[in-house]
């Protein structure tokens, strides 16, 4: 199949051209997709999936039985972390807890039962799938693979599998665990080093992998993808767990088609190209954010509501950044507040037709969730938009008055504007009874997690995208404000920001751990969120320029089917 994709910008008329070279340009590119995903929104469009619900159903049964009927608790631990890799852990998700919570308990009699304790492969795959369940297992475990001068025993580096293992196992950590701490830089360096022809074609393709993207700080829907391929070459690759892999993927996928054409439908008939040509046009991308926060099938109302909302936010967000005059943004902001569509009067054409826009998806949405009698969360999303679009209009006055902050004063901010705080708030709409009135409350006290997110988005953007950023003008971005507050080179103000990324992690490991503030489903959403900001942020700001790395993910998911 052959993809034709192209840029079809609108082109302002001579008028407008005139008005907009007044103000500053960003001079992003053109969507990437043009049209192409409206195909999915016709009725008539559909994939050959005729039967395809009996065959999973069938599989899954197969699968179960499998996952209980395995008694070395190496094999079944082996067995969980391939239905996490290949994506279908969401459609087993009952009878994985219930191992687990098995294996958790049984731990310290696995000495008697599976003579396996000594093997790092399979302690470091045990440490990481409890601590992804919220067990509170002691990294202590992996003091036995030290020497007697405190350090990781060289012959360890033999065992790549269980380095690699290791590795992904350290990803975990929270803050004191040293132990880990260390395990990660051992493994780094010698996975880094390894000699690929000393080990099979399938594990040196999952250890450059790993490398590049942990697999806890991956996207699910993505590394399943990565991941299935690599499986199936595996000699040793059991067929039904393939199959319903590649089944389930595949039938998600046109799901996720036909949410994306309706979706686009809706961004086509807003005109971005014409009404916002100052703005990222990349309702695409918005979606495949989205889908890295939630991708099971029942969460259709969550990924419409987040992706035209933070598409929305985007807009917003460079209208403050590049497009609105100071005296715009004060008249918008002040619009905002007021939520109400007779507030859209005397703001400037464009301006209306965004509030307007914003306005119409929480309307639609609140129509859509009333009958399940969760309509209060709108209250609280549309709150945490207030919030934002203050914030903004704040970093707004500092660029218009040349005021560079404090990094106090910077992040007290910036970690609002990062928009983390809002999606996350408005991710929690949809999610039924899981979301009551206490756990929008405890987002309102300013969690730990949600800062940590926060945290993680404000400075991973801002160390990949500081440069352009100023080159075009554009607030001072935590760099900036650490090299003059502390009078450092800029590298070193990156590199003290990168630590402050990893103490972000940790922070956001320990609030998964059990007991749990709210329900485990709820804070998935938001390390779903700060997985997306490591996936797009880690090399260059991916979603501004989403030409490449970006580009490949949006096909992979959402545009070509693994073959069977």
């Amino acid at each position: 199949m052959s993809l034709q994709i192209s840029a079809i910008p609108s082109s302002p008329s001579a008028q407008e051209t005139s008005h907009v070279a007044k103000r500053r340009s960003a001079n992003f590119h053109p969507s990437l997709w043009g049209d192409y995903f409206l195909r999915y929104a016709s009725d008539s469009y559909s994939m050959n999936f005729h039967g395809i619900e009996e065959q999973i159903e069938k599989l899954k049964e197969e699968v179960k039985k499998m996952v209980a009927a395995i008694v070395p608790t190496s094999q079944k631990l082996d067995l969980i972390d391939q239905i996490q890799r290949l994506g279908i852990a969401y459609c087993l998700q009952g009878v994985i807890d219930e191992q687990l919570e098995q294996i958790h308990k049984s731990y310290f009699e696995l000495n008697d039962g599976d003579h396996n304790r000594d093997d790092l492969h399979m302690v470091a795959v045990l440490f990481r799938l409890l601590r992804q369940s919220g067990y509170r297992i002691s990294c202590e475990i992996f003091k036995k693979f030290k020497d007697s001068e405190g350090n990781f025993r060289e012959s360890l580096t033999a065992d790549i599998r269980g380095m690699l293992s290791l590795y992904e196992a350290c990803h975990l950590r929270v803050h004191g665990e040293d132990v880990l701490d260390e395990a990660l830089s051992f493994t780094l360096t010698h996975l880094e080093s390894i000699d690929e022809n000393q080990v099979s074609p399938t594990l040196a393709k999952q250890v450059s992998h790993a490398l590049q993207q942990p697999i806890y700080r991956g996207l699910p829907r993505l590394e399943a993808r990565q991941y299935i391929p690599i499986y199936q070459e595996e000699p040793s690759h059991n067929e039904a767990l393939l199959s319903l892999a590649k089944l389930a993927f595949n039938l998600m996928q046109e799901q996720h088609q036909k949410e994306l054409g309706h979706i686009a439908r809706w961004w086509k008939e807003l005109d971005v190209a014409r009404n916002f040509p100052f703005a990222r046009d990349r309702l695409v991308e918005c979606y495949f954010w989205i889908l890295g926060v939630c991708f099971e099938p029942e969460f259709v109302l969550t990924r419409r509501l987040l992706t035209k909302v933070i598409a929305m936010t985007s807009i917003i967000d460079d209208i403050y950044d590049v497009y609105g005059t100071l005296e715009e943004l004060e008249l918008f902001t002040e619009a905002i507040e007021r939520w109400s569509i007779d507030a859209i009067d005397g703001l400037p054409k464009y301006m209306q037709v965004c509030y307007e826009a914003l306005l119409d998806v929480y309307d639609d949405t609140e129509k859509a969730i009333a009958e399940n009698g969760t309509s209060y969360g709108l209250y609280y999303a549309k709150e945490a938009m207030k919030n934002l679009v203050r914030a903004y209009f704040a970093e707004a006055k500092w660029f218009h008055q040349d005021h560079v902050p404090t990094m106090q004063e910077y992040m007290a901010v910036a970690l609002v504007t990062s928009a983390y705080e809002m999606l996350s708030t408005t991710s929690f709409v949809g999610m039924g009874d899981l979301a009551t009135k206490d756990a929008f409350d405890w987002l309102l006290g300013g969690p730990k997690m949600v800062k940590a997110s926060a945290t993680i988005c404000r400075l991973m953007d801002d160390i990949v995208s500081h440069q352009f950023e100023q080159k075009r003008g554009h607030v001072a971005s935590a760099v900036e404000c650490f090299v003059e507050q502390y009078g450092v080179p800029e590298q070193e103000a990156k590199d003290e920001l990168r630590r402050r990324v990893i103490d972000a992690w940790k922070d956001i490991n320990e609030e998964c751990l059990a007991p749990t503030a709210i329900p485990s489903q709820l804070l998935t959403r938001i390390l779903n969120f700060t997985r997306v900001i490591d996936v797009l942020y880690t090399d260059e700001d991916n979603y501004t320029s989403a030409g490449t790395k970006l580009k490949n993910y949006v096909t992979s998911l959402l545009i070509y089917p693994l073959p069977m």
